[in-house]
């Protein structure tokens, strides 16, 4: 548990079962208070923190951004599917896939992958909340939803094969607890290639067309998940259609409020 810079022990961690009993219990807010009450740790090594996951499942929601319609609606359009992303926008019911399982997420500092049969790959930089098995959200955290553009943009039946797959997804660098942050917090996404930035970008949360509650509705109908899962919210940032990521490169990722997840593309 941090606050204002100094760190406490939450819970002693030696089994990933215990991050989901952590996650599952209903007085966890209360017991991260408490915490703070006691003696911080004197040091801190930010190199060791992992992805804040166990057995939770991450899902996601599609084109609830006007960016990310319109570029689903472009790399779609030679098919014929763009009309498929325009007629989600303003939908009543919303895009949601399943994303990753917790063995294919990375963590801060971890390599995040890209396909090798892909030719344009993006990262989509997304809030991501955190919700209890009772559909509460109880937190958020910064997500990178990997993405095969030209994959997914050639058929969107192949979306599970764009989005899911070993190193997919990068989660962290905390849990904010929080029901849900404001809608003027601030996303921002920056690429750097050897030294360089070759990409930058920023939106709100403003521009997010759904409500938080609402896409954890739709999630959470006819559905449960015992562990608590991660639900990323969508982009609002997306390269240019002449970009694509290459290996080594440094993907940064900064939330109002959370702090910065970085990844370099193995």
């Amino acid at each position: 548990m941090e606050e204002q810079g100094r760190f406490h022990v939450l819970t002693p961690l030696s089994l990933l079962e215990e991050w989901d009993r952590l996650i599952c219990d209903p007085q966890l807010h209360a017991r991260a208070h408490a915490a703070t009450r006691i003696s911080p740790i004197q040091a801190f090594d930010r190199a060791s923190i992992l992805a804040p996951i166990a057995s939770q499942e991450v899902w996601a929601a599609g084109v609830t951004y006007h960016r990310s319609r319109k570029a689903r609606m472009e790399e779609s359009k030679s098919n014929g599917g763009g009309d498929l992303y325009d007629h989600v926008y303003s939908a009543e019911r919303p895009e949601l896939f399943f994303k990753a399982t917790g063995q294919r997420v990375v963590g801060p500092g971890r390599l995040v992958n890209i396909r090798s049969d892909a030719k344009w790959s993006v990262p989509e930089p997304e809030l991501t909340l955190l919700i209890n098995p009772q559909g509460t959200i109880i937190g958020c955290t910064i997500g990178n939803d990997m993405s095969s553009r030209d994959i997914e943009g050639e058929n969107p039946l192949y979306l599970p094969q764009a989005k899911v797959y070993a190193g997919s997804c990068a989660l962290g660098p905390c849990i904010l607890l929080c029901a849900e942050p404001p809608p003027g917090t601030t996303i921002t996404l920056e690429i750097r290639r050897q030294e360089r930035s070759v990409f930058s970008g920023s939106t709100t949360l403003a521009e997010l067309k759904r409500e938080l509650k609402e896409l954890v509705h739709f999630l959470f109908r006819d559905n449960c998940f015992p562990a608590g899962v991660f639900l990323m919210t969508g982009t609002g940032i997306v390269p240019d259609d002449g970009f694509t990521l290459a290996h080594g490169d440094l993907i940064r990722i900064a939330i109002e409020g959370i702090g910065t997840l970085e990844n370099n593309v193995a």
